[in-house]
């Protein structure tokens, strides 16, 4: 991963491929960022217009390269947009830092150094922007032949370091700031690594064993139910599932501990690590990306390892529901009626309703322990796509307040998310005359059905919340900011900004 350090140096004698500047938009054209005096002064007071005469105008997003001044050891000035002048007084907004960052970064693909002179006032700044720039960094190349570095991203390694200018190497803050962006990227960043991981290789089975081996490392204990143990514990949700697979389900739980912690959190995450949708099947054109649908619980996963490498004074447990959605002669049916680990019994309408299913288990499992909290992340329905577009995730709960605590911690850390209701008038929708509940419920509203579905599997009196990350989760277009197309690692940010808030007593 690339590496994130923290200098004094002066722009022109540091030696590196490229210095990053920042440039914004100002009323009457491009206003260059602070952090860039230096590289403004060696234009002789300048850069503005030259920028603004290659084509520049300070949007977000805009990369302008030029050739650095004369006596600058780097060859190269890369300005990148930040968006709008900030009003008076004001600060740039880290969400804006992080996304320059990221663009910057992966426009310095291939590169082995770049100064990044962005707007830097104090730490929080530094931290967003070392996050912006490995994340951005980022890159999925291990089933490519390059022909030269198996790692390389066509032909080309990512930015292999990454100095921030005016940081202060000594100052605790600073320090704390970028450490926390390192161990939030490179858990982040395993996120995407799983997203990406094609289903032939990435298996309930083989995932647990990821996620075993990190636990080892980083001091987390495990515990995995194969077939077996989830046999005997009555787990029929994440048996149902994965019946019809000869790759075999799973539930794993990591548990994280703290000896000066005074709050429990639980993760659950979804983890189909193929969805066929089973026996009813996905129609032509909905199966290429459904090595996607455990990005719930790659989410949860490096959430507890964040928590893990940042030592947080706060308990946090992870529950992976892992099961792969096959159609066979041995899969659930439409019809069939699960008995539940709860005890409940879910009579089976639509098989490619599979989520749910695996979820309710481990949120009943994760409710025995009677944590403070639970919240489930999921890539649940296509309804919420609908509702939220791709970009942006869906936000439903049991507690008004956790909800909208949980929204305010992912718009801080630039998770786009919005607060979704639960209408009671949709459960009647769900009664089943066989069962105690059906899987499926009325066609409209559906993402809100799924979430009333999860709410009957919370414990009693346990405040819970559901992230439905199915937009933002895989990006199927093009880059932008600091998301590459593919898996995003939607989610991981804002529980382990969850986790923080709890352990720093935040959140009562």
């Amino acid at each position: 991963m690339t590496a994130l350090t923290l200098s004094t140096a002066a722009a022109p004698g540091l030696r590196a491929d490229a210095i990053v500047i920042g440039v914004a938009k100002g009323a009457k054209g491009p206003v260059v960022a602070p952090g860039a005096e230096a590289v403004d002064k060696a234009y002789d007071g300048r850069l503005a217009g030259v920028l603004e005469t290659l084509g520049a105008s300070g949007a977000e997003g805009e990369v302008t390269k030029l050739p650095a001044p004369s006596g600058f050891k780097a060859p190269l000035v890369l300005a990148v947009g930040l968006g709008p002048v900030p009003e008076k007084d004001a600060a740039y907004d880290s969400e804006a830092l992080r996304k320059a960052a990221g663009i910057a970064a992966r426009a310095l693909n291939g590169s082995k150094k770049a100064a990044f002179a962005l707007p830097l006032s104090d730490a929080a700044d530094a931290g967003a922007i070392g996050e912006g720039a490995l994340l951005g960094a980022y890159s999925f190349d291990a089933y490519k032949d390059n022909g030269k570095d198996p790692k390389a991203k066509n032909g080309k390694a990512p930015l292999a370091e990454v100095a921030l200018l005016g940081g202060k190497p000594r100052d605790k803050a600073y320090k704390a700031a970028v450490e926390r962006a390192v161990a939030v990227s490179e858990e982040l960043n395993r996120a995407r690594d799983l997203v990406n991981t094609p289903p032939n290789d990435l298996n309930p089975e083989s995932f647990a064993a990821i996620a075993q081996a990190a636990a080892k490392e980083h001091g987390i204990k495990v515990q995995v139910l194969d077939v077996k143990a989830l046999e005997k514990g009555g787990y029929g949700g994440i048996l149902g599932v994965g019946a019809g697979s000869a790759a075999g389900p799973r539930l794993v739980k990591l548990s994280y501990t703290s000896s000066k912690a005074k709050k429990h959190l639980a993760f659950v995450g979804k983890g189909i690590t193929y969805d066929s949708g089973g026996i009813s099947l996905k129609p032509a054109g909905h199966n290429e990306t459904m090595k996607c649908d455990m990005s719930g619980a790659a989410a949860v996963f490096a959430a507890v390892v964040a928590a893990a490498r940042l030592g947080l004074e706060v308990n946090v447990t992870g529950w992976l529901a892992l099961a792969e959605n096959m159609p066979s002669g041995s899969a659930t049916r439409p019809g069939d009626v699960l008995r539940m680990y709860s005890g409940k019994t879910v009579e089976v309408l639509n098989t490619d309703a599979e989520g749910r299913l695996v979820l309710a288990d481990a949120l009943w499992a994760a409710s025995q322990e009677k944590p403070d909290a639970i919240v489930d992340v999921a890539t649940l329905t296509g309804a919420m796509v609908l509702a939220l577009g791709n970009r942006t995730f869906g936000i439903m709960g049991n507690d008004d307040a956790f909800r909208t605590a949980l929204y305010e911690a992912a718009e801080e850390v630039g998770e786009p998310a919005w607060p979704m209701p639960m209408p009671e008038h949709l459960r009647k929708g769900m009664d089943s005359p066989t069962a105690d509940i059906a899987n499926m419920g009325e066609r409209m509203g559906g993402g809100l059905v799924a979430g009333l579905f999860l709410r009957e599997f919370v414990g009693e009196g346990i405040t819970w919340a559901h992230l439905d990350i199915a937009g933002p989760a895989f990006n199927e277009g093009g880059p932008f900011g600091y998301t590459p197309k593919g898996g995003t690692g939607s989610g991981v940010r804002t529980l382990v900004r969850l986790a923080e808030l709890t352990a720093a007593g935040d959140l009562g």
